[in-house]
């Protein structure tokens, strides 16, 4: 069924978010029903909850500065997309000398802002702000770990000892996995999926 149509048949949010829906479905969507479809999973998520609620999130047409617009030299105030931002050892040893942390490493929470800030053109976001998000006392945005759920789906299922006899175990995987993203169910593996659907994946044993 068409993603709209079905989004049209459910009653509300709730029932629409029961589902595992990947990023560049929801992206698709928020496209068709005009909203703004930049952002990770949970920006798109909000978009679509908005979008039930009545309230139609417009597409950001901000621009994003131009290269020749960029400021070589580096200081907190400075914004990212005025800085030529990269998660780069330049950029590393900066936040090292800002933060005190001789082995300093991005974490999950910088790599969504910045792609944040890019989406959106967000031209008031400085390195200082960036440092925030190190710190975890900015709520800019959080990584969407969600989105992982397909990879630790399928390395689970690979991992347990007694899916052995499958000769294609991605295959019996993504069947599974099927199953449990059309559902309401957790989306996380377990062997009793395997025993409840053997009907539909015992062909694919040795």
């Amino acid at each position: 069924m068409d993603i709209v149509e079905e989004m049209r048949q459910m009653k509300d949010y709730e029932e629409f978010s029961s589902r595992y829906r990947y990023r560049s479905e929801l992206v698709q969507l928020c496209k068709r029903l005009g909203i703004d479809h930049s952002g990770n999973k949970a920006d798109l998520l909000d978009n679509i909850k908005a979008y039930y609620d009545g309230i139609v999130v417009k597409p950001d047409k901000k621009k994003i500065a131009k290269a020749t617009d960029s400021i070589q030299e580096l200081s907190p105030d400075v914004p990212l997309l005025k800085c030529g931002f990269k998660f780069s050892n330049r950029f590393r040893q900066y936040f090292s000398q800002l933060s005190g942390v001789a082995n300093f490493k991005f974490n999950a929470d910088m790599v969504a802002a910045w792609r944040k800030v890019k989406s959106t053109g967000d031209m008031s976001y400085t390195l200082a702000d960036m440092l925030e998000v190190y710190y975890r006392k900015s709520d800019y945005t959080r990584y969407d770990n969600s989105e992982c759920k397909w990879n630790k789906f399928v390395k689970d299922f690979c991992a347990d000892c007694r899916n052995a006899p499958f000769d294609n175990k991605l295959k019996v995987a993504s069947i599974l996995w099927g199953i449990v993203r059309e559902s309401t169910m957790p989306k996380v593996y377990s062997y009793q999926l395997v025993e409840d659907n053997m009907a539909l994946i015992d062909r694919y044993r040795r």
